[in-house]
This record gives C-alpha cells, structure tokens and sequence, in this order.
C-alpha cells in the first residue's frame, strides 16, 4: 500500500505529488509552479504578488453566490532536517512510508507541515460534487523562516471574509489564537590564532536529540544541543585552558536543536582529565533526559591537531554567555490553562567564513510585551558578552475572539460529526493569522488541521485517520458557511 490509496483520495493523491516536489523555505519555485499547473489543469483561476504568494478563485455552488467567501490557508515552504548527512532538499523528492495508522518519511521531515493543508485546499477547489459559497486558496512562501509571503501579501489578493488555516497539528482542537515571535542574531568576531602543538584535541559530537517544533514542542523539555555543548565546555574551561577550533550546532530558528559539534584541545598532560569529565558529563545528561531524549548520542574522539583557533578571549565570552543564555519556557498563560505564554530557543550557532561565529536565537510570546521582553533580555546578556545583536522584525501575535461565528460554527460541525466537543484554545506555535489581520482587519479567523506529531525534525509523522477526520470537518465547515448570507 501507498499514500494513494488511503482515503480521502483525493488528498492523498495530492500531498503524495507534493512530497515530490522540493520546497525549501525561500526555495519555492517549483511547489509554485505545480499549484499553477495544478489550477490551469483544473480549469481554476489563479493570480501571484510580487514575492510569490498564489491565490486560487473558485465560484460558488449555484444558488450559493450569496454566501460570504472562504479563504482556505496554508503555506508552500516545508522545514528541512534530516537525519541524511547527505539528503538534497533542494532537489530529492521526499520517500514516504506507512507504519500502521502513522505516515512518515524515511529519516527527513514529512512536510506534512503544511503540505497536507496545501493538499486539502486543492483537493477542495478541483471537486465539482461539494456544495460551498465563492472560495479562494491562499498559498504563501517562506512561512518557516520569517513568514515573508504573509507579511508581503499583495494589495487585493483576496476578498473573503472567513478564513480557515489549515496549518494547526491536532484534531479535536480549534485555534483561535496563536504567539508572536522575533528572532535575535547576535555576531561574534574572533581572531584566527595558530593552534598549539602541546596539545590534545578533541572532537564532540551530539547528535539524535529529539528536537522539535520551538513552539508547539518548547513545553516538552527536550534537551538543547547548543545548551548541552555549552555546559559541557564551560565546565572544561572552569578546570583548564581551552582552545576551541570549531563549534557548531542546529540549523533552523524555529527547530530546537538535535545536533551540535566541536573540536575543542588541551594540553596534552591534561588528556585523561578530560575524559574522566566527559564519561561523568554524558552520564549525567543521559540521565536527566532519558524520557525526553532515549536516543541521545554523545561521543568524543581524539581529532587530528588544526590549523587554527578561535582566539582565547573570544572563545571564553562564546561558551559563557552561550552556557547562561536562556532556554525554553519563561512564562505560562495566566488566561489559558496549559499554553505556553512566553519562550525562547537557543536555535543554531554557526561559524561563518569571514572570522565570525553567528548565533540565532527565536522568541515568541503571546503578550506582545514580552516577546520584546525576552528579546531584549537576550541582548542584554550577549551585549555583556561583547558581542553585536540584531533583532528581526517579528510577527504579531493572533488575539483570540471568543465571539467568534467561525469558531461556532467549527465546534459545532465536530460535535456534530463527531458527538464530543472540540477543545477551542490558543496555539504557542507562530501562525499567519496575526499578520492577515493587519492587511485584512475584518477577517474572522479560525486554525485546524490532522494530527501531525515531531513537526520541524525527521521525526515528523502525521495521523493517517484524523486526515480523512480533517477533510470531513473542512467539506462540511465550507457546507455550512454557504448557507450564510454576506
């Protein structure tokens, strides 16, 4: 059996073409062109903006011209991680494989997140037999990295008034709220110095953390690469004088980190110590994360002596502020039960080839104070640290609006089909919805979607029956809505 022949078919057929096609944040060239040539296919109009954003338009039912129009939602770009040191995002399709009742791929992300949205969308407007008011499919670039389609959504792209996001992770919950976020980018310049020759060197590596989503995952209390390298070097340097000559670890902002590396020396007289120390650090840290993180590998291996070195001075300022700077959650909701108000992720650090080690912290917030809170907290601290900090420009938070008439008539179509009642909540996770409502003040606004576990990480698996729950909830939201009047 294949992706193609669960059920509804329709969207399977298409999100199996869709994990065929690359898709990398900022790479959106070709899902852009398949969603083209998917309309012009289907006999559905179709325009794009200037940065590359597709709306799709489909006519209403006739008899249910009167009804306002839907916007359904999602987002081109998928995050890439793998656990393929060589895996091509750029230009490999993703291998999709059946566990039982669970769709994964094949040690790299599934880009469920959004690709079933996407799919469901368009499997929506090329059916003639549903019964709907006017529609519009709104398709927007580089959600993952900086939300740059939704931020620079095109004047007049859409006329509805509803909008459904399609890019939520739990069936049974509706979201009608969501975090804001900020990155911070913080820049250390180091010397090149030579490395010296009575010392040992050391090569760390970490690797098959569990990481995650940084928002929907942040409350999990999975360890941090980047945070456990930190500790473990900081507690070297306390003891010795260190050389560091390479550090690495994570890749994307909105990921919590699964893997990090360093090439780190010693004198030689002091070899042992150091693994004495290592064997004790690993042991703790097992330990501590053995719920969270059993597959957790961490090894040190003897490394051939480099050529050069980060100089002392900037090595040791590194590894403190990196070791106190913040992680995960800072504060919880005080309005919602459970829901993560305020965190922050320590998400990658990286050298660069100009002598220059590059730092990228992710802050989200659901009280818009607080995100610039955290934000300025981690720039008081690596300003102390001698290091030069940035913040992006951010994205707003979305506020919830319990009066809202979608979210009615959502919770009332899963009760309906379903004989519970939906969990209506707010999300920590980073959604386009606050940034819609600038451009699109009237809009009322409702997220959901399947159940997708290990977003953002080659863990990633989605639900294969709340699939085919989401596509009933959809047809049936969209059935409802056309017996409306604008």
């Amino acid at each position: 059996m294949t992706i193609k022949d669960l059920k509804p078919t329709a969207v399977w057929t298409i999100f199996d073409e869709i994990t065929k096609v690359p898709r990398p944040s900022k790479k959106e060239e070709k899902i852009r062109k398949y969603i083209l040539d998917f309309a012009k296919a289907n006999g559905i109009d179709a325009k794009t903006d200037e940065v590359g954003n597709v709306v799709l338009s489909k006519p209403a039912t006739p008899g249910k011209e009167d009804a306002p129009t839907v916007i359904m939602q999602g987002h081109m770009d998928m995050v890439c991680e793998s656990n393929k040191k060589d895996f091509d995002f750029d230009n490999s399709p993703i291998t999709t494989i059946i566990d039982g009742e669970w769709v994964h791929a094949d040690n790299t992300t599934l880009g469920a997140d959004n690709g079933i949205g996407v799919a469901a969308s368009l499997a929506v407007m090329a059916d003639k037999s549903l019964v709907h008011g006017p529609l519009e499919a709104l398709f927007t670039i580089d959600e993952e990295t900086g939300m740059t389609g939704a931020n620079n959504l095109g004047e007049n792209m859409m006329n509805g008034s509803i909008l459904l996001n399609l890019d939520s992770e739990d069936d049974g919950q509706f979201f009608i709220g969501c975090a804001g976020g900020i990155d911070t980018t913080i820049t250390f310049d180091y010397k090149r110095e030579m490395a010296p020759a009575d010392y040992h060197w050391f090569d760390i590596e970490l690797a098959n953390l569990s990481g995650g989503h940084s928002g929907g995952d942040i409350h999990e209390g999975r360890a941090n690469s980047n945070k456990l390298l930190a500790r473990f070097l900081f507690g070297l340097s306390q003891k010795h004088d260190i050389v560091l000559s390479e550090i690495r670890g994570g890749n994307l902002r909105n990921a919590i980190p699964r893997a990090a590396h360093a090439v780190v020396g010693v004198h030689t007289s002091k070899k042992e110590e150091v693994v004495v120390a290592f064997n004790e650090f690993v042991a703790d840290v097992k330990n501590e994360y053995s719920h969270t993180d059993p597959a957790m590998d961490i090894t040190i291996a003897t490394a051939d002596k480099p050529e050069y070195a980060i100089d002392s001075d900037t090595t040791l300022r590194l590894i403190r502020s990196l070791y106190a700077c913040p992680h995960g959650v800072i504060s919880m909701s005080h309005d919602l039960e459970g829901l993560v108000e305020t965190s922050t992720n320590l998400a990658s650090v990286k050298m660069q080839p100009d002598n220059t080690i590059l730092v990228t912290t992710s802050q989200r917030s659901s009280v818009e104070s607080r995100k610039y809170d955290i934000a300025n907290q981690i720039e008081a601290l690596f300003l102390m640290a001698g290091a030069k900090v940035t913040h992006g420009d951010g994205y707003p938070g979305w506020a919830p609006n319990m009066n809202s008439a979608i979210m009615k008539i959502a919770a009332d179509t899963y009760k309906e089909l379903y004989g519970e009642e939906p969990l209506i909540t707010a999300i920590h996770a980073g959604l386009e919805c606050g940034l819609f409502l600038t451009k699109y003040p009237h809009l009322d606004m409702v997220s959901f979607g399947p159940t997708l576990r290990g977003v953002h990480s080659p863990s990633e698996k989605m639900h294969i029956p709340a699939v085919e729950r989401f596509w009933d909830q959809l047809v049936t939201i969209l059935r409802k809505v056309s017996d409306l009047k604008k």
